[in-house]
């Protein structure tokens, strides 16, 4: 059997904190210490249980270790339910229940679903076909590239869409001979690659983590659901638009600069005759993936998401596609501890009454409009999601977001959707994204080449999202 390439490792954390010594850091973690238990000491506010202010210290601890990166993003929300028992906020039993949540088995099947893709070689002879078929100009090429890793996003984590394209644009960039300082349609393919997987990533459940975590933590807090085409139906009303924005404007700030790309087809042509024919396995991993997607669509809320990503996967081990062994190396298990973790936190949060307190707090001096509510939130998420992990904004802000909803009687699946969306459209920094970040190490980007043009596309988006919520999604009944 092939082996399953192992995912590429990129340090999301800001580069303050990856210049910290050893020293900084112990700081950090007593001076942290020291406040806790300092404001563990003093008494709750009025209108607060006891339970409700311990609940809202843990949770600014953890939004702390989570924004700072002291601690690793798995190991913080893990202490975070360690300590939920200890402090007497929510007893063992209901805490540790958390990891048998729905999303967790569902991303855990999604991450096994794309590791056989990729390490099939299914996704790389998909890019390399439809690259020497549609690519026949440098324009045309473009927005193949583009294309086809939004596309491939839809069912893939966008991290790996973007992990399995680079070395296939590398390829088309090296046999055209583009020079890294002065080329500019090299920096629109890797462009082409960071947006396209962006905004692609935001339009299934199976894009990234942070959507089947803000949908599980809203059924966990409120009861309500999305099936998984009630999601895309909502997000692709985004997408769609994005799309052709985005790549008119990648048009604008990266110029072609060259006649034809003739030598490129050329070298994709010769990769693609040494692949050979499709594989047993490949064909195998097609089909599976193509009757899971479809189960999803169709049978996703009679059957469950999680039974039917299990099934899909079981498929897979059951044909000899995959192998355990290197599933371990590829899956992602730090996220799927992260769920556990701010689910359970969450779930503390609204119990105890902490999030509908805050928040009442929070607007205890104005009024403002649901749908300011939503410009402000959204607006948060898209710009906080530049600096940290788009799951740990998801965690950080629906226990404030459902408690908003609550307390100004907003449909709780627009406030998810509000905070979810925006929280994977992170254009403008390499630390923002992993695919940003991959096509950055490329050498051909320099940092203003990404955050100038990732500042305006950011902006549209935004504009996008506002647009969908106040004229779209209410034919959806989706409304504000």
């Amino acid at each position: 059997m092939e082996q399953l390439e192992k995912p590429l490792k990129i340090d999301n954390r800001p580069m303050w904190l990856i210049l910290l010594d050893r020293t900084s850091r112990y700081q950090l973690l007593a001076g942290l210490i020291v406040v806790v238990a300092i404001l563990f000491r003093l008494d709750p506010p009025e209108g607060l249980t006891i339970q409700g202010y311990r609940s809202l210290v843990l949770f600014g601890a953890t939004i702390f270790l989570w924004v700072s990166g002291v601690l690793p993003i798995a190991v913080t929300a893990l202490l975070s339910m360690v300590l939920l028992p200890l402090l007497g906020i929510m007893g063992e039993k209901q805490v540790f229940a958390q990891f048998g949540n729905e999303a967790v088995f569902f991303i855990l099947g999604a991450f096994i679903l794309a590791a056989a893709m990729t390490g099939t070689g299914l996704s790389a002879r998909l890019a390399r076909t439809m690259l020497a078929r549609y690519g026949s100009t440098p324009r045309r090429l473009a927005m193949t590239v583009f294309l086809l890793a939004a596309g491939l996003s839809f069912c893939m984590s966008e991290h790996a869409v973007a992990a399995m394209l680079f070395p296939v644009v590398a390829e088309i960039v090296e046999s055209l001979g583009l020079k890294r300082s002065q080329s500019s349609y090299a920096r629109l393919l890797f462009m082409s690659i960071a947006w396209g997987c962006i905004i692609g990533g935001i339009a299934t459940f199976l894009g990234g983590a942070r959507a089947p975590l803000a949908a599980s933590m809203l059924r966990e807090g409120t009861g309500l659901e999305f099936s998984f085409a009630e999601w895309t139906l909502a997000a692709i009303m985004i997408v769609l638009p994005l799309m052709v924005i985005g790549f008119w404007l990648l048009l604008r700030f990266f110029p072609v600069d060259i006649g034809d790309v003739e030598l490129g087809r050329k070298f994709l042509a010769h990769r693609r005759l040494e692949m050979g024919k499709v594989s047993a396995r490949e064909t195998i991993t097609a089909l599976v993936v193509f009757l899971a997607i479809c189960g999803w669509m169709f049978f996703g809320r009679e059957l469950g998401l999680a039974n039917i990503a299990i099934l899909a996967t079981a498929a897979l081990f059951a044909f000899r596609v995959v192998s355990w062994e290197r599933i371990e190396e590829y899956v992602n298990w730090g996220i799927i501890l992260m769920y556990g973790g701010s689910i359970a936190l969450a779930s503390a949060l609204e119990k105890s009454g902490a999030a509908l307190w805050l928040v009442k707090r929070g607007l205890g001096a104005f009024d403002p409009s649901p749908l300011v509510i939503i410009a402000v939130i959204s607006l948060v998420s898209i710009v906080l999601t530049e600096c940290i992990s788009h799951a740990a904004v998801v965690a950080i802000l629906m226990p404030i977001g459902l408690g908003l909803a609550k307390g100004a009687g907003i449909d709780p699946r627009v406030m998810t959707l509000a905070i979810a969306l925006p929280a994977g459209l992170a254009y403008c920094l390499p630390m923002g994204t992993p695919a940003t970040a991959i096509v950055y190490g490329s050498g051909y980007l320099r940092s203003r080449d990404i955050i100038f043009s990732g500042t305006v596309v950011m902006a549209v988006s935004w504009l996008l999202f506002m647009a969908s919520a106040m004229f779209v999604w209410p034919l959806l009944g989706l409304k504000i």
